[in-house]
């Protein structure tokens, strides 16, 4: 039984953003029938509900997070995700066009077991769409090698996460359940853009450079949408689609900006004052780099 939260997950969603939540939005659509899994207190639901003009309805656990939701969604089932029969409260005959687990899967016992559960929930063109945070992200390498797997209040090791998904992972995770991926987001984040950035700037030029050099280390989060295998249309293979740069490393530069930007950013940070650092920042973008 998920007992315990260990923080608030009320937060902002900006639907132009790239983050997992915008992500999300543009793979669910507009004017959904939705059941989103692990809702919390509502801070994907509610803009599913007001932008999308999704028909909502929310699973949560946690007393608390249900009662906000009642403000907002007139369906909520307080029900336990852990437990191998909780899809079995929704009506036998309400189906979804699609199914969300928002950064859901990383905190339950049988991720297989739930992700099972969701598709028996689908209408015939329904979908799933998930989030899922990257473990084989460069900064956890950093934290691995300093021999600290520092588990924090959010972030890549959110210290009420029981499972960890690399690329790989996630795609044998939608392939046993029975499913194909037929779009994906990666949120890309360079090392010092997380919540990490200091244990990485404390790594060796070398090893920043050995680190980086895998085609994965800037995935911060995977957000995908998949059917299941019967239906028609192409699957995507995650290790085969192609993965942008981190949005502050132009194109055209070589691999060593990852590394050295942060160490810039740091330096510019603790030296120059704002005024300094705008027109350091509008020169650098004459030359093409965007820092």
């Amino acid at each position: 039984m998920i007992s315990e939260k260990s923080m608030n997950y009320i937060y902002p969603i900006d639907p132009e953003s790239d983050t997992a939540g915008s992500n999300i939005l543009r793979l669910v659509g507009k004017n959904k029938k939705v059941l989103e899994i692990g809702a919390g207190p509502g801070s994907l639901l509610k803009v599913l509900q007001e932008i999308n003009h999704c028909d909502m309805t929310a699973i949560e656990i946690h007393p608390e997070y249900a009662e906000k939701l009642n403000e907002i969604c007139q369906k909520v089932i307080v029900a336990d995700l852990n437990e191998p029969n909780w899809n079995k409260l929704i009506d036998i005959n309400q189906k979804f066009d699609v199914v969300v687990a928002a950064d859901v899967l990383e905190h339950i016992n049988d991720p297989l077991g739930c992700l099972k559960n969701m598709t028996t929930l689908l209408n015939e063109n329904g979908s799933i769409v998930i989030s899922l945070p990257h473990i084989g992200h460069a900064v956890i390498s950093a934290c691995l090698w300093e021999g600290d797997f520092e588990y924090r209040e959010w972030g890549l090791l959110d210290r009420t996460h029981i499972r960890f998904f690399g690329i790989k992972n996630v795609e044998k995770l939608i392939d046993d359940a029975q499913l194909k991926i037929i779009d994906v987001r990666f949120v890309i984040r360079s090392p010092d853009q997380t919540e990490f950035h200091e244990r990485w700037s404390r790594l060796s030029h070398g090893l920043k450079k050995n680190i980086l050099k895998s085609p994965y280390a800037c995935i911060y989060q995977i957000v995908l949408k998949a059917v299941p295998k019967d239906v028609q249309g192409i699957a995507l293979t995650l290790t085969k689609v192609p993965i942008p740069k981190p949005s502050n490393i132009p194109m055209g530069i070589l691999n060593e900006t990852y590394y050295l930007t942060g160490f810039f950013r740091n330096v510019i940070r603790k030296s120059l004052s704002l005024n300094q650092k705008i027109k350091l920042m509008s020169l650098l973008k004459k030359w093409g780099l965007n820092v």
